[in-house]
Parts: structure tokens; sequence; C-alpha cells
């Protein structure tokens, strides 16, 4: 089995949240593979961006994800979602 080292951001995820953490590098991998060939990161920063919560941006990585037919397991949606929230939305994961 991978030993995954996990920034102390990402435990915060698991202590505090339902919503489970992913790994980040695999996260990255994927935006960059797949999301990032549709908009470019600006749409994760712009002021009136759709995604408010951690919730929501695992739901809209799960919207994006079918939309286009790519059948992710729920982990990369997670370590997406992750991957996002860190890079970018840095949602406050207090309950």
């Amino acid at each position: 089995m991978k030993k995954i080292l996990i920034p102390a951001t990402s435990l915060l995820i698991l202590a505090t949240s339902n919503l489970t953490a992913g790994d980040v590098e695999l996260g990255k991998q994927l935006n960059e593979e797949h999301c990032l060939k549709c908009h470019g990161s600006e749409l994760y920063t712009r002021p009136n961006r759709r995604v408010k919560s951690l919730e929501g941006l695992h739901k809209q990585v799960r919207f994006c994800e079918q939309n286009l037919g790519l059948t992710w397991f729920d982990d990369q949606i997670d370590s997406t979602a992750t991957y996002l929230n860190l890079e970018y939305y840095k949602f406050d994961l207090k309950p």
C-alpha cells in the first residue's frame, strides 16, 4: 500500500468535516488533465463564483465530472475538491 503524506490542512478537513480529504497531488493532476481543458483557473477566483461551500465544491466537481463523462471514483472527486479548496477556495473548515 502506498504511504501518503497528508498536509496539515488536509488533516483539518478530516477532523472537522464529514467530507473526506483526498490525495492533493492526485487532485492537482486530475484538475490539470481534465478541468483546465474546459476553463482556466480564473473560474476558481472570480468574484461572482457559484461555489460557496466545501460541500458545494464537491457537488460542482461531481457535476463537471459527469458532464465530461469521466466516470471518476469518489476518491478522485474528493482529491480534486480537496486540491481546489486548498489551492483556490480556502473555505473555512470549522463546523
